[in-house]
C-alpha cells in the first residue's frame, strides 16, 4: 500500500515518539472495551503490581503530544483605548485579524518508575494586522500593527510517583516575551536586554490516583495566567465517567468535557484562561509618550469546541472553534512602578484553529 520510502519514514518517526513516550507521563488513551474492563478492577491490583505508579492521567483521556503545530486566527474585531491626554490620549480601531503560529515539541531526558522528567520547547508568533493600516493614526496602533510578538520557552516538568495512589508533580518554565526581534524602520536596530523579557513560571501538586479513572490533585500555580505575575492555587481533577464521557481540568485556569466517539475520535467542549505578557520596545518611530518599552499585559477568557481526529498512526489531526472574550489588554510602563500606560478594551471575537500532532503510536501507550 505505501512505498518503501514511506514505511521508512513511518517506521523511524514511530520508533522516535515510542522512546518518548516512555518518558513523558503517558495517557493511557481513548476508552476501549478492554480499558473499560481495566477502569472496573479494584484498586488492590494497582497498588499490588509494583510496577504501576501514579500519574494525573486516567483512561479515555487523548494520547500524549510529543510535537505540535497549530495554527489560530481570530477574524475582524474593534479595539478602542484611552489614555491620559497628556501622555497618547484616547483612539479607537478595528483589527481585520489576529494571526498566531504555534510549535512545541516534548522529550524525555530522565525515565525511571519512581522518577521521571519531561522537558520542553515551545515557540509562538502572534500578529495583530489593522484594517487599512496606512490611515492608523493613533500611535499604539501603529506600534501594534503586523509586529511579531514572539514567545520562545523551555519548560522541565518532574514527575514523583509515591506509589500507585500517591504522586508529586513539579514543572517550571521559563519564556521570552515580546518583540527582541523587531527591526525598525529607521533601520537602526535597537534592543532591550534579554532579562527584559524574560517570563518564569512554575506550578506544585500533590496528587492521588484514585482508581484509574479519577485522578485528582491539589497545589499552586505561579504564573501569568491572569495577565500579572501571581500566585493562586489550583486543583487537578481529571475523571472518565463511562466509555464514552470524561471531565479533564486544571482549575480554575481550564476545564473541559471529553466525549470519546472512539479509539480515533474524541470531542472536547470547555474553556480556558490564557494570559501572557509581552515587552514591546517602543523606541522606534512613532514614539508612544516618552517610554522606551511597554508591558503588555492580555488576560482572555476562550470558550471552546475541539474535535481531535487520527489520520495515522503516529499522526493526529485537531479543529477548534470557539468565541474569546478579553477581560484585559493593557499596556503598563515597564518601570518598577508599572504603571497603566493604555487601557485597552477588545471586543469579543471568534476564533477557528487548526492543529496537527505526533504521538507515539496506540500500542505503545497500552503497554
Amino acid at each position: 500500500m505505501f512505498s518503501p520510502f514511506y514505511r521508512l519514514l513511518l517506521g523511524g518517526a514511530s520508533a522516535l515518539l515510542s522512546l518518548s513516550a516512555r518518558g513523558q507521563i503517558v495517557n493511557p488513551g481513548p476508552v476501549s472495551p478492554t480499558d473499560s474492563a481495566r477502569g472496573k478492577q479494584s484498586s488492590k491490583s494497582t497498588t499490588d503490581d509494583k510496577k504501576v505508579f501514579a500519574n494525573p492521567s486516567v483512561l479515555g483521556m487523548g494520547p500524549s503530544k510529543g510535537i505540535v503545530v497549530r495554527y489560530e486566527r481570530a477574524p475582524q474585531f474593534d479595539v478602542t483605548s484611552q489614555s491620559d491626554p497628556g501622555l497618547i490620549g484616547n483612539g479607537a480601531g478595528r483589527i481585520r485579524r489576529l494571526n498566531v503560529n504555534e510549535f512545541k515539541a516534548y522529550f524525555p531526558l530522565w525515565n525511571r518508575p519512581h522518577l521521571k522528567f519531561v522537558a520542553g520547547f515551545n515557540y509562538a508568533r502572534q500578529q495583530f494586522n489593522f484594517r487599512a493600516p496606512d490611515e492608523l493614526s493613533y500611535p499604539f496602533y501603529q506600534l501594534l500593527e503586523d509586529r511579531n510578538l514572539r514567545t520562545i520557552g523551555t519548560q522541565l516538568l518532574m514527575l514523583r510517583p509515591i506509589d500507585g495512589r500517591k504522586y508529586f508533580l513539579v514543572r517550571v518554565k521559563g519564556e521570552l516575551n515580546g518583540d527582541y526581534r523587531n527591526d525598525p524602520e529607521d533601520g537602526v536596530t535597537r534592543h532591550l536586554a534579554l532579562r527584559r523579557y524574560l517570563r518564569t513560571s512554575a506550578e506544585f501538586f500533590y496528587g492521588w490516583k484514585r482508581s484509574p479513572r479519577q485522578s485528582v490533585a491539589v497545589g499552586a500555580q505561579f504564573g501569568y495566567t491572569f495577565g500579572r505575575r501571581s500566585i493562586y492555587p489550583a486543583v487537578i481533577y481529571n475523571r472518565t465517567f463511562s466509555d464514552h464521557w470524561g471531565l479533564e481540568s486544571i482549575l480554575p485556569a481550564r476545564a473541559r468535557v471529553r466525549y470519546n466517539l472512539n479509539e480515533k475520535t474524541l470531542f472536547y467542549g470547555g474553556y480556558e484562561v490564557q494570559g501572557d505578557s509581552y515587552t514591546i520596545n517602543v523606541n522606534v518611530p512613532p514614539a508612544v509618550g516618552q517610554y522606551r518599552d511597554l508591558e503588555l499585559r492580555v488576560t482572555a477568557l476562550n470558550t471552546r469546541l475541539r474535535m481531535e481526529r487520527e489520520i495515522l498512526p503516529i499522526m493526529w489531526f485537531a479543529v477548534e472553534a470557539g468565541y474569546r472574550y478579553y477581560a484585559s489588554f493593557s499596556a503598563y510602563d515597564s518601570s518598577t512602578d508599572r504603571v497603566k500606560v493604555i487601557d485597552n478594551t477588545l471586543k469579543n471575537s471568534a476564533v477557528i484553529s487548526a492543529e496537527i500532532f505526533l504521538t507515539p503510536p496506540r500500542r505503545f501507550l497500552k503497554q
